[in-house]
């Protein structure tokens, strides 16, 4: 896992766009809200938003906790790339990507070309 796939797995889906955010953050949003989040220097983190089912699965993982300061808003935080596989990865970043953009009015989500997963 590294940025670099990130970045091309993110980049996409419809209207993604990416910001530093705190400085150290890369933050990849659509319509200007966050989906998925990665740390630019350090130890590899990366968070993500889930459902109330995969949060409470996933941190039951090793190297996977609540995410900080977002958990109540079922977001994870992966302190280790090897903790999920990478169709996992694809998996859960898409679908923290959908969570996001099903929640946009209809006529953002027709301007960006946001076609739901079935």
């Amino acid at each position: 896992m590294s940025i670099d796939f990130l970045r091309k797995l993110c980049s996409r889906f419809p209207g993604t766009t990416e910001d530093i955010k705190w400085g150290n953050d890369l933050c990849f949003c659509v319509a200007g809200k966050m989906y998925c989040v990665t740390v630019l220097e350090g130890a590899f983190k990366s968070s993500f938003k889930c459902d109330e089912e995969d949060f409470a699965s996933l941190t039951e993982r090793e190297h996977i906790i609540p995410s900080p300061y977002m958990a109540r808003n079922k977001w994870v935080m992966v302190q280790k790339s090897s903790a999920l596989t990478k169709k996992e990865w694809e998996f859960f970043i898409r679908k923290s990507y959908d969570l996001i953009a099903s929640r946009l009015p209809r006529k953002v989500q027709s301007k960006i070309g946001y076609i739901p997963i079935a």
